[in-house]
């Protein structure tokens, strides 16, 4: 019973520790630009996008396709900043096993 005892106790510092992990990535700031400083975006840790700042000099009435690729890549980038700041902090709670069903 001694095992149990101590492999509950570890889940629960485990489960401790990801709730404050994922308390301090979610108040974190992702900040993405693309095209050379024309668009720059900050994303939280809960994938909320909290601003998006374009360059006046981008915005091209004759070339809209452009602004909304470069609007799609920094999106794209952020999110994937975000998942590998997750994925990070999981693998070092986990020791880089996956357990599905957290986060």
């Amino acid at each position: 019973m001694q095992n149990m005892n101590q492999i509950m106790k570890q889940m629960q510092n485990m489960q401790k520790e990801m709730m404050k992990s994922q308390e301090e990535l979610e108040g974190k700031i992702f900040e993405v630009t693309t095209g050379g400083g024309m668009i720059k975006l900050e994303m939280n840790g809960k994938y909320e996008v909290k601003s998006i700042k374009i360059n006046p000099e981008t915005v091209d009435p004759d070339d809209v396709e452009m602004l909304e690729d470069l609007i799609l890549s920094a999106l794209q980038e952020a999110h994937k900043q975000v998942s590998e700041a997750l994925d990070e902090i999981m693998g070092k709670l986990t020791g880089g096993m996956k357990i599905p069903g957290i986060f």
